[in-house]
This record gives structure tokens, C-alpha cells and sequence, in this order.
């Protein structure tokens, strides 16, 4: 076998991150070249995602979390998140031929000992971006976690990220008459509008955000989609409508919080508002809740991209090398899209 002889090598974690994540805090790590048992796939991954997850599962206390495909990591092991790549070797009892195209949870190196059940076959020229992106969840949370409704004006969080990038644009293309993200600076601002069709765009460090929002919004907020919490979170309700509904991702701000990552998100709510206006604020995880939707959302996004040019917005970089910058500026909020490492 060709992939014998080859070098192996992965991204370990060296030492917990203390304030800000940092490349330092990963090597890339020469290893013996894997094997294949029973049941058991050797994969020879082209494309790998950065998931700002990552950040979480690096703290020196981190916890298994509902939702995050991946466990706590510990010093010396190595990372995981989705992977496409190529069978190179099966194991006895696998009838997977080699030569296939699959998708599996352990990116971050070169080659990777897959157990049959956790790859999915793909067709050989699947697009990575549809695939290890998170359009499926952004369908997943406008479709199953809330509804939208024609002529909603729809608030996303984080607009310019893996999820929200493709939020806005799902948003627009079920019915949502006007739709507001938020990102970090002004470039990226001009990016939403052009690129992905946002009609207005406000951002951190300029005027107060609720005055911001409210300027975007003057008739108020029918849907937020949340992943950053906060004041973001705090302002969208502030100009909720009645019966506004509120599907709730992730929390930004303490997974990248830049003194400590943690699961705690403190906001301040004025409940007495959500009781009077009848909105509805749903946590959802599309990983524990509507694993059923990727195959819908694959079937929606082909159309879409015929008929209305739906863009699938990535940030690629090349080579293993690469991978802990990589994952060291999405955290930082530079990076735009799904962040993909291809080998």
C-alpha cells in the first residue's frame, strides 16, 4: 500500500490556552502511519473544517458540551472536527472500496483510522463548503427552531461567520423581507451587504449598538438568530416585535471570551417584555435536534444556487502548517465564512 510508507502527521495540543488562543498552543506532530482493523477505514483527508468551538474544548477545564461534535482536549491530544478524504486501505470485513470519497469527524491530520459507520460516502466531486460548512444548520434553525414568515425583518448575530453567513442569505430566500446582521468592523460590513445580501450591517465600536439596530429596524425585529449573546442578544429583544421569535445558537461571547472561554453567558433580559409581546426564545442545537435536516438542506441549497445564486462564503487555507493560524484568527474574528484547511 502505497500509504505505508507515507508520513503521517496531526495538530496536538501543547499547552491550555490563558487569555487569547494562539497558535503556539498547537504542534504539528510527526506520527507513525495508522492502520486499519476490522471494520475500519484509512483515510487520506483532502479537507478539514477550524471550528472557533475549538477555543472551548482547549481549556484547561473544559467539559463535554451538548452540541460540540468533539470531546474536551487534554495536553498531547490531538484535534478532530469534520474531515473529507479519500479511502486508501480498508481493514477485513470493510467493503468500502478504496478510492472513495467520505466525510468523517477527524480532521486535523493527514491520515485517519475512520470506523466504517462514521464515514459518510460522497460523491467524488462534493462540494467541501456544502458539506463541512454550517448551512445546514442556519436551515436547520430557520426551518425547525423557528419559522419565517413573508416580510419578517430578520436580526443575525455574528453575520459574517460560519453560521450567520449562511443565515442571511436562508433568511431572504424563505420569505424574510429584511434582514440585519451584526460582524466585527467595517469591512466585513461591506462584505455582508455585497456579497451576501444583507440589507443593513451593524457593528461593535462605533455608535451604541442599540441605537445601531434601532436605526436598521425602525419597525422592529421579527426573528434574531443568535450566536454571540450578550448585548447583541440584549438589543435584538429590546426591539422585538410581537410575537417575535428568537432561536438561540451558541454564545460567543463566553466561548471566545478573551480572560477565559467558559459555558457561563450572563445577559440581562427584561422578561416582563418577553411576557407582553409573546416572544418565543428557543435554545437549539441542529446536531442533537434536526440531524434529519442535511439532507433537505442539500436538496434546497442545489436550487437555490441555480435559481438565486446562493454563495457558500469560505476562508481556505493550505497545507497542515497552516491549520493553528488558522484556527487562531477565526477566533480572533478575521476570518470570514467557514474556515477550511485543505491537504
Amino acid at each position: 500500500m502505497a500509504a505505508s510508507t507515507a508520513r503521517n502527521r496531526e495538530v496536538r495540543l501543547t499547552r491550555h490556552p490563558v487569555g487569547a488562543l494562539r497558535a503556539e498552543d498547537f504542534i504539528v506532530a510527526d506520527t507513525p502511519m495508522p492502520v486499519p482493523g476490522p471494520g475500519e477505514l484509512l483515510v487520506r483527508n483532502r479537507w478539514f473544517r477550524v471550528s472557533v468551538s475549538t477555543r472551548l474544548m482547549a481549556q484547561e477545564d473544559a467539559q463535554t458540551v451538548q452540541g460540540i461534535p468533539f470531546p474536551p482536549l487534554r495536553i498531547g491530544d490531538t484535534l478532530a472536527d469534520a474531515a473529507i478524504g479519500e479511502v486508501v486501505a480498508v481493514g477485513p470485513t470493510c467493503d468500502l472500496p478504496v478510492g472513495s470519497v467520505v466525510m468523517h469527524p477527524f480532521g486535523w491530520r493527514d491520515y485517519a483510522v475512520v470506523a466504517a459507520p462514521h464515514a459518510t460516502l460522497l460523491d467524488a466531486d462534493a462540494d467541501p463548503a456544502a458539506h463541512l460548512g454550517h448551512g445546514w444548520t442556519a436551515y436547520a434553525a430557520l426551518t425547525q427552531g423557528i419559522r419565517i414568515e413573508a416580510g419578517d425583518t430578520v436580526f443575525v448575530t455574528s453575520g459574517a461567520g460560519a453560521i450567520g453567513a449562511m443565515a442571511g442569505q436562508i433568511a431572504k430566500r424563505l420569505g424574510a423581507g429584511r434582514v440585519i446582521g451584526s460582524t466585527s468592523g467595517r469591512d466585513k460590513a461591506d462584505w455582508m451587504r455585497v456579497e451576501l445580501g444583507y440589507d443593513a450591517v451593524v457593528t461593535r465600536g462605533g455608535d451604541p449598538l442599540i441605537d445601531q439596530l434601532a436605526w436598521a429596524a425602525p419597525q422592529g425585529i421579527d426573528v434574531i438568530v443568535d450566536m454571540v449573546g450578550g448585548e447583541q442578544l440584549a438589543a435584538a429583544l429590546s426591539l422585538a416585535r410581537n410575537g417575535a421569535r428568537c432561536v438561540i445558537l451558541g454564545a460567543l461571547t463566553a466561548e471566545l471570551d478573551p480572560r477565559r472561554a467558559g459555558l457561563r453567558a450572563p445577559v440581562e433580559l427584561d422578561s416582563f417584555q418577553i411576557v407582553i409581546k409573546g416572544i418565543t426564545l428557543r435554545g437549539f442545537s441542529a446536531c442533537e435536534e434536526a440531524s434529519d435536516a442535511f439532507a433537505a438542506w442539500l436538496h434546497h441549497l442545489a436550487a437555490w444556487q441555480r435559481d438565486g445564486g446562493l454563495r457558500l462564503p469560505c476562508t481556505v487555507l493550505e497545507g497542515l502548517d497552516a491549520a493553528p493560524l488558522a484556527l487562531q484568527e477565526a477566533c480572533a474574528g478575521r476570518l470570514r465564512g467557514v474556515v477550511l484547511v485543505t491537504l
